[in-house]
């Protein structure tokens, strides 16, 4: 989502921070700003829009000076306007933040009954407030910053910058990504390794709850106890920086844990400038007098398709069908006149997949290929191209481009609902709305991550596993007990939950776990009766739902997870994440290789 760059230069800060900011674009954002220090003297510019308008006003007006503080802002807490840009600023301290503040409310009113007043809509504004009270107490700068971080909750990440201290930067994270960069006679903090490619290849990563104070002559790391603490130093060759690990263990929790910036991203690629519709290149096919729409993938990609396949009949009223790639090449099935067919791929090179659209073109099919990798032999032969903006993802089990895929797939769904006439512009605005929170919503889910250890140590003891759903819900039973299979070798088996009586039921007993995904939707108490099936025969079933769902059944169930309330077309993200962390962490339990599980390929070029 959001990128964060500060600086402590040699060279003028403001074309250091536009250029890094300018690295971090792929995220998706909506308005930028800059706070340098002049003379020891804080000014700022903010503007709504691409960083260019940025860059065109501080041609305009300039920033000199070499310490400052830049942000890239993806609109959560406020619509995109100047007010809502970071930095954010009050009196003496400005700051920029990734993340969401779940107490900036009850701060706010703290600060509002002080007599402090606030002009944007943000949580991020409360920071810079609090600090600024805690510098109004007589607290010292890295006082002032340690005493307002205490008092957040959330997950963020965070950058302060003061009035009369341009050899200081203050930097905390939790829960949100931050990497401090090493010079000579300067340093430098990211959200993002790629970010400081162009001013360093020495870099550490800040880890959970740390926080860091950097002068021009060095750095101090604190960890969440306030002891001094040292963290690795890396040196990392530019050309592979944007693929190392991090602070994370695998790159596979790295890829689960990048997931709100991958959907903000690909939202944002997929999404008008005012932000009421989708566009994207498979617009210009005339969808309502489309007959049918033949989806064909392979694994992960097929069951990101058949979450398509339920939006595009219900919201767009558009018949489709869905093909196992491997199936549909040797079935030579037929294929309606004027139809459309869309190719599934991560890599963009599987072989089925690639031959499915090679049959699809020869059958005269308009064909679209939603790839992440743009360069690739689908991308070159498809029609039109619709990328889905994952980014390089090293482990082997989809994570973030299965989500990035259903995104772009949802957006589809919405867009052709428009030119077919089942939804009109506030209809669609609605929807593009629903669609903006996932980012933030995904971060609630990712952090639940302790939550789903706890429960996965479980799962880990099993031999086999059983994951029901109903509606959107099946296709993620299928996903997570591919998950769960691909990384930790368990057997599991995914099922639409009311098929559960016509013959797996005789797989219960007190030895096998049941992740029931339900959502306190319109099948909730069909899924409830059928969760009691199983549990009436010593099942034991984990329940992740929403908090309607949970209450109903946390007292008759093995284990409940509740997960934030989240509308139909959004919930799929994050009970994605949530199968996610289940096979993740049961996989570290039982010391399988989590990033090159035995037997798997990244990209299946073979038949």
């Amino acid at each position: 989502m959001c990128g964060i760059v500060g600086v402590i230069a040699k060279e003028p800060a403001a074309q250091m921070l536009l250029a890094s900011l300018g690295k971090l674009e792929y995220r998706g954002y909506d308005s930028a700003g800059l706070a340098i220090l002049e003379g020891g003297v804080l000014d700022r510019r903010r503007a709504v829009g691409k960083l260019s308008a940025l860059a065109q006003l501080v041609a305009r007006q300039p920033l000199p000076g070499t310490t400052g503080i830049g942000h890239t802002r993806w609109a959560t807490h406020g619509g995109p306007t100047e007010a809502n840009a970071h930095p954010h600023r009050c009196g003496p301290v400005a700051v920029v933040h990734n993340g969401i503040i779940e107490n900036y409310l009850e701060l706010k009113r703290d600060l509002a009954a002080a007599g402090y007043g606030f002009e944007s809509q943000t949580d991020t504004e409360v920071i810079a407030t609090l600090c600024a009270s805690m510098l109004a107490r007589g607290l010292d700068c890295e006082d002032a910053a340690a005493a307002t971080i205490a008092k957040l909750r959330g997950a963020y990440a965070l950058c302060f910058v003061f009035d009369g201290r341009p050899d200081l930067l203050i930097c905390a994270r939790r829960g949100s990504p931050l990497v401090v960069g090493l010079g000579d006679g300067e340093n430098f903090v990211g959200s993002d390794a790629i970010a400081l490619a162009s001013m360093t290849n020495r870099i550490c990563y800040l880890e959970e709850g740390d926080w860091a104070v950097l002068t021009r002559d060095g750095v101090r790391i604190h960890d969440a106890a306030g002891n001094s603490v040292t963290r690795e130093v890396q040196t990392v060759a530019l050309d592979t920086i944007i693929a190392d690990k991090g602070q994370h263990r695998h790159f596979m929790a790295k890829e689960i844990h990048e997931q709100p910036s991958v959907i903000a991203r690909a939202l944002g690629s997929w999404i008008s400038d005012d932000r009421h519709r989708v566009a994207c290149a498979a617009e210009g096919i005339d969808w309502a007098r489309i007959p049918r729409l033949t989806v064909v993938a392979c694994g992960t990609a097929f069951y990101a398709a058949h979450v398509a396949k339920v939006w595009m009949e219900r919201v767009a009223r558009l018949p489709v069908e869905i093909e196992i790639a491997s199936e549909f090449r040797y079935r030579e099935p037929p294929l309606p006149a004027r139809g459309v067919t869309m190719v599934v791929s991560q890599s963009g090179e599987t072989a089925d997949t690639l031959a499915a659209l090679r049959y699809a073109k020869a059958q005269g099919q308009v064909t679209l290929g939603l790839v992440n990798v743009t360069t690739s032999t689908i991308a070159r032969e498809a029609d039109i191209v619709l990328p889905i903006h994952a980014g390089p993802e090293i482990g082997v089990a989809s994570t973030k481009a299965f989500t990035a895929m259903v995104l772009c797939l949802s957006a589809l769904a919405v867009m052709i609902a428009r030119k077919r006439g089942e939804i009109d512009g506030a209809g669609e605005r609605a929807l593009v709305e629903m669609l903006s929170t996932v980012p933030r919503l995904m971060s609630e889910t990712i952090a639940l991550e302790p939550q789903f250890e706890a429960l996965a140590r479980d799962i880990a003891e099993a031999k086999d596993a059983l994951f029901l759903g109903r509606g959107l819900m099946y296709p993620l039973a299928l996903e997570g007990a591919l998950k769960l299979k691909e990384i930790t070798y368990i057997h599991a088996e995914g099922y639409a939950a009311g098929e559960i009586k016509h013959g797996p039921i005789a797989l219960v007993d007190e030895a096998t776990p049941i992740i029931a995904l339900a959502p306190h939707d319109a099948l909730f108490e069909k899924m409830a009766s059928n969760l009691r099936e199983v549990m009436g025969r010593k099942g034991r079933v984990a329940l992740i739902g929403d908090g309607a769902a949970c209450r109903e059944m946390a007292d008759e169930v093995w284990r409940a997870i509740t997960l934030p309330d989240a509308g139909p077309l959004v919930a799929p993200f994050l009970y994605a994440v949530a199968v996610q962390f289940i096979a993740y962490h049961a996989a570290v339990a039982k010391g399988t290789d989590v990033d090159q599980p035995r037997n798997l390929a990244k990209s299946v070029t073979v038949e």
